[in-house]
């Protein structure tokens, strides 16, 4: 009971925190006409949203980051998992907060290169990896009947895991509310896979992250009056990988994310298509797209993949 009242109090405080904090980002971007611009080769209709106030992750994020650590102190829970979620969020939000800030202050939809991107991954992927070997973290990584728990082979795991995971959440934020909506799910499961674990400290951050997307999904559903920008992105994706690392259940995120699989699989195929054969497999990639392009509202695309995030994740604890 005693716990429950601690995480009850720690989501009031994000919740409450994001709400009071994400109009005041709002405002600041309006008044200093900062905006996102919308990449040309996306859909026709979406130009109208060129100018909407971005970077939104910096708020949720910061928020997150905040109160994660202050009522890991409080509640005595600052172990190495809390550190690396920590870490994660603000490394990979890092990554993001750069990318958008270039992309805003050129006018254009381009920030950092795709490859200082994905070298920035790389390096904070591994960081994160042996920081927690250095705080006593003990990883194993199932793989059929094997417990992996060699350095170099978590690090390398982690590598794919967090760069792939970061990325895919960052495809899939494309429509109004959709990337919040799935990463509240997500991370929803993953604090009840925590709550069953007995891991606090993971459940405490997931409920965190939890809340404060839920104050932030008021602002970002359709019309969306502000983006999470690659900043809010990068560090969900990533965030939600080193999760499942450090629940020793990578593969758990393959069902539970399995939207952002989807999503990443149809840019995959779309460009295999193309370059191979010349023919595209969708009308447009990311999937999500491709459904507005079939005639589907924006708002239908969003609530059917909620729907599919989250019968998703109730399938793997079925299973």
């Amino acid at each position: 009971m005693e716990n429950m009242m601690q995480l009850l109090m720690a989501f009031v405080g994000s919740s409450l925190l994001t709400l009071a904090l994400v109009p005041l980002f709002i405002r600041l971007f309006i008044n200093k006409k900062m905006g996102q611009a919308i990449r040309e080769e996306g859909p026709s209709w979406h130009q109208v949203k060129t100018g909407t106030p971005t970077m939104g992750g910096t708020v949720f994020i910061s928020v997150s980051i905040v109160i994660t650590f202050l009522f890991g102190w409080l509640f005595n829970l600052l172990d190495p998992n809390l550190w690396m979620i920590g870490l994660t969020w603000l490394f990979f939000g890092g990554i993001g907060f750069a990318d958008d800030f270039i992309s805003i202050f050129t006018g254009k939809n381009e920030g950092l290169t795709a490859k200082q991107k994905f070298l920035l991954q790389l390096l904070f992927s591994g960081i994160v990896i042996i920081a927690g070997f250095l705080l006593g973290k003990a990883f194993v990584l199932p793989l059929f009947s094997l417990k992996i728990s060699h350095l170099i082979v978590v690090i390398a795991f982690a590598f794919f895991w967090i760069t792939g995971f970061s990325n895919a959440v960052n495809l899939t934020d494309g429509l109004d509310g959709l990337a919040t909506g799935l990463n509240i799910i997500a991370y929803g499961a993953y604090f009840m896979l925590a709550v069953q674990e007995e891991q606090r400290s993971i459940a405490l951050a997931c409920l965190v992250i939890v809340a404060s997307l839920l104050s932030f999904l008021i602002f970002n559903r359709k019309p969306a009056q502000i983006f999470m920008g690659d900043v809010g992105s990068l560090a969900l994706g990533a965030g939600l990988a080193i999760v499942s690392i450090l629940l020793n259940n990578p593969w758990s995120l393959l069902i539970i994310g399995f939207v952002f699989v989807i999503e990443t699989l149809s840019v995959i195929l779309q460009v295999a298509s193309f370059k191979t054969r010349g023919k595209r497999i969708f009308k447009m990639s990311p999937i999500h797209h491709h459904f507005e392009m079939v005639g589907w509202s924006e708002e239908l695309v969003v609530i059917v993949f909620w729907i599919v995030g989250l019968l998703a994740s109730l399938l793997y604890f079925i299973l």
